[in-house]
């Protein structure tokens, strides 16, 4: 998977730990390798990762290599961006934003 720098990488097995676990909320971009907008994407999440880390975790999680965590969240497009904070998903998101759309949809979260 393209992984933008500073994003975490989580899949199935730690996902629990990393995001159901966090203790910031946690901004989870559900991503493909064959998937144009995702890599559009990588600028963006390595820009907000290191703006709004103290705030705001950013992970990534490539669908095709887990998709039990996929089908939980009932993800269908790419790319889906769901925010947890406590443990629930509180908003989801479908589709490439600029970082300043993103940064609007998430003030209400951080």
């Amino acid at each position: 998977m393209s992984r933008a720098a500073g994003v975490t990488e989580v899949t199935d097995a730690d996902f629990e730990a990393e995001v159901i676990g966090a203790e910031l909320p946690v901004l989870v971009e559900f991503t493909a390798d064959w998937c144009p907008p995702c890599r559009q994407m990588g600028p963006v999440l390595t820009a907000l990762a290191s703006e709004e880390g103290d705030r705001l975790k950013v992970v990534q999680l490539d669908v095709d290599t887990s998709p039990g965590t996929t089908n939980a969240y009932k993800v269908l497009s790419m790319p889906t961006f769901v925010v947890f904070r406590g443990g629930e998903p509180v908003r989801s998101m479908v589709g490439a934003r600029s970082k300043r759309r993103l940064l609007e949809e998430l003030a209400d979260v951080l």
